[in-house]
C-alpha cells in the first residue's frame, strides 16, 4: 500500500510536471526562435538598405559592416553584384528563392526543417533602390549556438522535474508511512492474534474509520479471551469430574472382583473393568482433544530436532520390547527451528509414535526424518505396518473414527484428530501417504524460525 501511494504521488506530480512546464518550454523554443530570426532579418535588412543607396561610400560601409559582422558572429553574409555597387564580397548561388526575391522583392526565411531547424537559418533579404529592386543580400546563420541554448532550455527543465520527482517521492514517502500507520499496527494486532496472543490490543489512533476498525478489533479480541478462558475453566473441570468417577468405578469393580469367588461374576467383571478402561482412555483422549481447541497461545522458534530425540528416547524402550527398532535421520541443511506452540510437537509425536507402534511387525522399522525446505520444515514418520486405503486415509482424522486394523481395536479414534489440530493451530499441515513398500507414511509440516534450532 505504501509503494501504491508513492507512486500515486510521483504520477500526480510527473502530471503537473507535463501541463505546466512542458507548455513553457515549448514557449521558450518558439520565443528564442522569433528572436533569432527577428536579429537576423533586422541585419540583413540593414545590409540590403546599404546597398540599395548604390554609392560608393554605402559599399564600402557594406563591406565593413559585413566583415564585422562575419567576425561577430561567424555566419556567412552573400550579397548580389548589381550595376551601380559592387562590393567585394561572395554571391549567393542562384536559386528559386534568390529568383523571388529579385524579382517580386519578396523577403524570404528558411529555417531548413519544419521540425524546429536545420543546420542553417537563410534569410533573403532584397535591396530596393527607389522602388527599383537592384540586388539581394543574404545571410546564412549557423543554428549550432541555437540548438546548444534549446538543449538547455529542455535539459534545465528535465533535471529540475527530476529533482522535483525525487522530492515528491520523499516526500510520499513519508506522508504514506504515516498515513499508513495505524493499518500497520491494526496488522501487527491481526498477526498477534492468529499466533495465539489474545492480549494484543491496537492503540485507536489515526483517521475515524481506522480509529473504528481499532476499536472493533480490539472489542472482538477481549471476547475471544473471554470465550477461551471460559473453555480453558470448563475443561479443567470436567477433566476432573470425568476422570474421579471413572476412576471410583473401575476400583469398585475391584473389589467385587475381590471379594466373589463365582466364575461367571469374574467374568462379568472383568469385561466391565474393560469398559470402564476404554471408557477412561475415550475419556482421556476427549479432554486432550478439548484441551487443544480450547488453548490459545503463541507460536515460539522450538528446536525440532532436539524435541524429536527426546520424545523418541522415551519411546524406544517401547519399540525394544517388541524387537521393532526406531531410526532417526535429518536433512543436510542443518538443525531447522520451526514455530509452534510449547507442548504441541510432543503430544504429536506421542500419538503418532503409539500408533506407528501399535501396528509395526515384530522386527519391524519406524523411520523418523526431518527435512528443512526454505520456509519450512517437513516431519516425517514412517512405519512397516499394513498401511491404509484411500477411503481409510480420506477419514483418518475424523473424531472417534477408527480404522480396521490393529489400532482400530484398543483406539480410541482421536489420536490423528487430536494431532491436525495442533499441528493446524501452529499454522502446518499433516498428511498421510503411501509409505515405500509398505505401511503408513505421516507428512507432517510445519513453519521454519528464522532463528537457527542448533
Amino acid at each position: 500500500m505504501i509503494r501504491q501511494l508513492i507512486r500515486s504521488y510521483i504520477l500526480l506530480v510527473a502530471v503537473a510536471i507535463l501541463l505546466f512546464t512542458v507548455p513553457v518550454a515549448f514557449t521558450l523554443t518558439a520565443q528564442l526562435r522569433d528572436d533569432t530570426e527577428a536579429f537576423v532579418k533586422r541585419e540583413a535588412t540593414t545590409m540590403a538598405l546599404l546597398l540599395g543607396n548604390g554609392n560608393a561610400s554605402s559599399c564600402q560601409a557594406l563591406e565593413e559592416v559585413v566583415r564585422a559582422y562575419e567576425r561577430e558572429t561567424h555566419d556567412r553574409v552573400q550579397v548580389t553584384v548589381t550595376d551601380t555597387c559592387a562590393p567585394d564580397l561572395p554571391a549567393p548561388a542562384s536559386d528559386a528563392v534568390l529568383t523571388r526575391a529579385l524579382k517580386d522583392g519578396e523577403t524570404t526565411t528558411d529555417w531548413g526543417s519544419d521540425l524546429i531547424w536545420g543546420r542553417d537559418l537563410v534569410i533573403t533579404v532584397p535591396a530596393k533602390d527607389g522602388g527599383r529592386i537592384v540586388g539581394a543580400v543574404r545571410i546564412v546563420y549557423s543554428t549550432g549556438n541555437l540548438t546548444h541554448r534549446l538543449w538547455t532550455i529542455w535539459g534545465f527543465r528535465a533535471g529540475l522535474a527530476v529533482a522535483v520527482l525525487g522530492v515528491a517521492a520523499l516526500i510520499g514517502a513519508v506522508v504514506a508511512r504515516r498515513l499508513t500507520r495505524p493499518l500497520r499496527q491494526l496488522n501487527d494486532v491481526a498477526s498477534r492474534f492468529s499466533d495465539g496472543d489474545l492480549s494484543a490490543r491496537s492503540p485507536v489512533e489515526g483517521p475515524q474509520e481506522t480509529r473504528t476498525l481499532a476499536r472493533t478489533l480490539n472489542q472482538a479480541g477481549e471476547r475471544l479471551d473471554t470465550l477461551i478462558a471460559s473453555q480453558r475453566i470448563f475443561v479443567a473441570d470436567a477433566s476432573h469430574q470425568l476422570r474421579t468417577p471413572l476412576t471410583a468405578l473401575r476400583l469398585s469393580l475391584d473389589n467385587i472382583a475381590d471379594g466373589v469367588d463365582d466364575e461367571f461374576v469374574h467374568e462379568d467383571v472383568e469385561l466391565a473393568t474393560a469398559e470402564v478402561v476404554r471408557m477412561s482412555r475415550l475419556v482421556n483422549g476427549l479432554l486432550v482433544l478439548a484441551r487443544a481447541e480450547a488453548k490459545v497461545s503463541a507460536a515460539e522458534p522450538l528446536p525440532l530436532r532436539d524435541i524429536v530425540e527426546e520424545r523418541l528416547s522415551v519411546w524406544r524402550p517401547a519399540a525394544d520390547e517388541r524387537g521393532v527398532t526406531i531410526a532417526f535421520g535429518e536433512g543436510a541443511d542443518g538443525r531447522p527451528a520451526v514455530l509452534a506452540s510449547p507442548g504441541h510437537l510432543d503430544q504429536v509425536l506421542d500419538n503418532v509414535l503409539s500408533n506407528a507402534l501399535e501396528v509395526s511387525p515384530d522386527g519391524g522399522t519406524i523411520t523418523v526424518r526431518i527435512d528443512p525446505r526454505g520456509a519450512e520444515a517437513v516431519l516425517s514418520v514412517l512405519d512397516e505396518g499394513p498401511g491404509m486405503s484411500d477411503a481409510e486415509k480420506s477419514r483418518a482424522f475424523d473424531r472417534f473414527w477408527r480404522g480396521q486394523g490393529l489400532t482400530g481395536r484398543s483406539g480410541s479414534g482421536l489420536g490423528l484428530a487430536v494431532v491436525k489440530q495442533l499441528v493446524t493451530d501452529d499454522g502446518g499441515t499433516v498428511t498421510l501417504q503411501d509409505a515405500p513398500g509398505s505401511g503408513l507414511w505421516v507428512v507432517i509440516t510445519l513453519r521454519a524460525s528464522s532463528r537457527s534450532g542448533g
